[in-house]
């Protein structure tokens, strides 16, 4: 059962409105998929943080944190690539401190 049939039994529990839905036949149909469609998405809004949760804990699931030694050397490389970037773009202007920043880049 989908959430789009939810507001099919209307007809059914309320039989005095049949002639209403006759004459505004097309409108009715019109609105029931609007209608599943906002209770979907109202359900989706209440159960928000829930599925963040899960969401959260599929991700830790497939991609786990790394280590704190593992962060720690990808700092290290991110900073000396920073500095062998910084040194290429010094190159041409001041020689001197590109050198000191590869110098830099080499004690890690």
């Amino acid at each position: 059962m989908s959430f789009t049939m939810l507001a099919v039994p209307f007809e059914n529990a309320l039989p005095f409105a049949r002639p209403v839905l006759t004459s505004f036949g097309i409108a009715i149909v019109a609105l029931r998929p609007l209608l599943g469609f906002g209770l979907l998405a109202a359900l989706l809004w209440l159960f928000k943080p829930l599925l963040r949760g899960v969401a959260r804990a599929v991700l830790i699931l497939f991609q786990p944190r790394q280590t704190l030694t593992q962060r720690t050397a990808r700092r290290n490389l991110d900073s000396v690539r920073m500095l062998h970037r910084m040194a290429r773009d010094l190159d041409t202007q001041q020689p001197n401190v590109a050198a000191e920043l590869r110098l830099l880049a080499a004690r890690g």
